[in-house]
């Protein structure tokens, strides 16, 4: 016994000497729980593998998390959210209180558990005070830019106010402008930082969102047979515009009849009710049907079997300018993309996409009706997709440039050793992020 006490007091002592010599980092997201969000799931157990400690800090879910499912030991320290709504009032109560949270979390995490350095994800673009005491006492600080800001809420906003609009844009450059290292998810995040954010270009990484290629089983013959089955996976909300995918629905009836097709729309959010009535209204119960939310392994099914993404965003700022987390999903089970043609869609599908000018209905069902019956078309957009995907979109890629910028930040120490990969798969459900 005695033996045996001893060998478990060595070990304990190991390992207690293995986790001080790993930088202790922490991440804060608070527009969701991190078991919710794909994006901070990843980066966490790429920080993992790399050799980091990390602890999250984020709103309280369903239920209170102590640690990351699927992590080693990414730590969660969790707070409760009782503001949430529309209008400039209630956005400012929920962020004046996220912003109370995180700073006392953070403050807890470098006084008493040694952390040498922060990222922050916005939405909002608040923290950049808490950029300024850590950067001052000598730590570092990634700002992971998420979304824009000023156009989210021109996006949201009938009518936007100038001077919310102001301040925001004012708010996004400073969370830059105090940043150690700003990570952006796309090209066009990039230009903003360098532009409007006034970032040195070495200080501006592209982090893409999307899954990693270990997540993805490779298509097989049936796969890519596929049924005549349309797929929307993701947020129901109304800067979504879902309900184009179910007028084209309609539309699709008229010209093809109601046989051998079906449009599946899998996810949830304020609008989903809405679509349900009007799916009723219309009589299109035969032909649209929803699924709700949806596991990740529920997800790659429905995806693998698809024949068409529809990615039914139409033009804004904010969605010209956005990489739509549902369109790297879809490509990345080598699934041909119908969107309305916007700058970064294009830049993501490439020749994998199928662009049309405006979003409307009669235009979605023209270019769906085309492809459902083009075969040698959509075999050579699931040759494109999957390609893309492998080489460029797969987060293996993207964690490598992830981790690249957290090491100007925190250097490793030489004998720290990754454990594990950094593309283990993510428990996590269907895509929420637009960007």
């Amino acid at each position: 016994m005695a033996v045996e006490q001893a060998r478990a007091g060595r070990q304990a002592r190991a390992t207690n000497t293995r986790q001080a010599r790993r930088p202790h980092v922490a991440i804060a997201v608070v527009n969701l729980p991190v078991e919710k969000d794909r994006r901070v799931i990843r980066e966490c157990l790429a920080l993992e593998s790399a050799g980091y400690r990390v602890t999250v800090i984020c709103p309280r879910g369903e239920r209170r998390l102590r640690h990351l499912p699927g992590s080693r030991d990414t730590a969660i320290r969790s707070f409760r959210q009782p503001f949430a709504g529309d209008g400039v009032l209630s956005f400012a109560a929920e962020f004046a209180w996220a912003f109370l949270w995180v700073a006392w979390h953070l403050a807890v995490l470098v006084l008493r558990h040694r952390v040498v350095a922060a990222q922050v994800c916005n939405p909002p673009d608040v923290f950049w005070p808490l950029a300024m005491v850590m950067r001052a006492t000598g730590r570092g600080w990634i700002f992971d830019h998420h979304d824009l800001s000023p156009e989210l809420y021109a996006c949201k906003t009938a009518t936007p106010r100038p001077v919310v609009t102001r301040l925001l844009t004012w708010f996004e450059r400073l969370s830059m402008r105090f940043a150690s290292e700003v990570v952006s998810t796309n090209e066009s995040y990039r230009q903003i930082a360098l532009t409007r954010g006034g970032c040195r270009p070495e200080r501006v990484t592209i982090v893409r969102n999307g899954p990693a290629a270990g997540e993805i089983a490779a298509p097989t013959s049936a796969d890519a047979a596929g049924d005549r089955r349309i797929v929307y996976v993701g947020v129901i909300n109304e800067q979504d515009h879902v309900d184009r995918a179910v007028l084209a629905a309609e539309r699709l009836t008229a010209r093809r009849g109601r046989d051998g097709w079906e449009l599946v729309i899998a996810g949830d959010g304020e609008c989903l009710p809405v679509l349900r009535a009007m799916v009723d209204e219309r009589g299109l119960g035969d032909v649209v049907r929803f699924t709700g939310w949806l596991q990740a392994p529920e997800v790659d099914a429905l995806l693998r079997g698809a024949t068409l993404g529809i990615q039914p965003d139409v033009f804004s700022d904010m969605t010209n300018l956005s990489t739509m987390a549902k369109t790297v999903e879809y490509m990345a089970r080598g699934l041909p993309v119908v969107a309305v043609d916007l700058l970064e869609t294009r830049r993501t599908a490439g020749d994998a996409g199928c662009y049309v000018p405006t979003g409307s209905a009669d235009e979605f069902a023209e270019a769906l009706d085309e492809l459902l019956d083009d075969q040698s078309r959509l075999a050579r957009m699931r040759a494109v997709a999957r390609e893309r995907f492998t080489s460029v979109l797969a987060w293996e890629h993207q964690a490598a440039a992830y981790l690249d910028a957290w090491r100007r930040v925190v250097p490793l120490p030489v004998a720290t050793a990754a454990a594990q990969p950094a593309d283990r798969a993510v428990p996590v459900a269907s895509p929420r992020h637009s960007s």
